[in-house]
């Protein structure tokens, strides 16, 4: 009976590990964690209880900030004055979310979360990175948030724009984050993407490490809790970490504007989810 118990684990473990590696990859790739993905995974595949999923969730998410981060500063593409910068709005966001969690009900920002991140995904706009043409930002150049990154023709020059508006969605962000106790991925890359014009592989590579510092603290509430089950997170975490590796290689050579299109598919598919689970409650 042990013998059969342990063979069923490890093939449960396997399963878990590759489903995760994907996760992590979409993760890692789009900027968003592989929390949206891992999240449903857990709960509609395997019959997971959606705290441990989530509790999994987080721990994956803390796995792809770290492995695709450390990827990042040797490829020199994440900008850490932005980040660190914005993190500051996306903290105090994040504990005003906290509060309002006690006063707004969770279905209706739920739906409205999702309604914008459809919309996102709708109109999301295209430009030209790096644009000479606009006149540098005082604000930006001030705070020295510009920089450059390399690409496959060399190293290529970007201005960052609109500070205070990246500013406050970052603090919608975190907002949402602590108010519904999910990544705000999604709305950081878009964030740093559509209001400031930062590239996007800049604002993935950015966003994925931005959005460690905040799973991390929703991850000890989630431990203290009880819902971090050990054999449930090592097999989504090895899989998360080797799957954010192949992401964070790929977007180096990727084309921007396929990563636009997997990140837009994406976002599309984390909003219905979210409209769904203020209507219908939780998945």
């Amino acid at each position: 009976m042990l013998q059969m118990i342990q063979s069923h684990f490890i093939y449960f473990a396997i399963v878990i590990s590759l489903c995760a590696t994907l996760a992590g990859f979409l993760g890692s790739l789009t900027g968003l964690g592989g929390g949206v993905v891992i999240v449903p995974m857990l709960v509609l595949m395997f019959g997971v209880d959606i705290r441990y999923a989530a509790g999994a969730s987080l721990i994956s998410v803390i796995a792809t900030s770290s492995a695709a981060a450390s990827t990042y500063v040797k490829q020199r593409i994440s900008n850490f004055r932005i980040g660190m910068f914005l993190q500051v709005a996306a903290t105090i966001g994040a504990l005003v979310g906290a509060i309002l969690a006690g006063i707004i009900q969770a279905n209706v920002i739920s739906i409205i979360f999702g309604v914008v991140l459809v919309l996102n995904s709708i109109l999301s706009r295209k430009y030209k990175e790096g644009d000479g043409n606009k006149p540098v930002d005082k604000l930006a150049s001030f705070f020295s948030l510009n920089g450059s990154y390399p690409t496959s023709t060399g190293k290529q020059s970007y201005n960052v724009y609109n500070l205070p508006g990246g500013f406050a969605l970052m603090f919608l962000a975190g907002t949402l984050s602590g108010l519904l106790g999910i990544g705000s991925g999604a709305l950081k890359v878009l964030a740093m993407d559509g209001v400031m014009r930062i590239p996007f592989k800049v604002s993935t590579a950015t966003s994925n490490f931005m959005i460690g510092v905040t799973a991390a603290a929703s991850a000890g509430v989630y431990l203290v809790s009880g819902y971090v089950d050990p054999l449930l997170c090592l097999p989504v975490m090895f899989g998360v970490i080797v799957g954010s590796k192949l992401g964070a290689k790929l977007l180096v050579t990727a084309n921007p504007k396929y990563i636009r299109m997997v990140f837009i598919v994406i976002v599309a598919l984390v909003g219905v989810q979210m409209i769904y689970k203020g209507i219908f409650g939780n998945i």
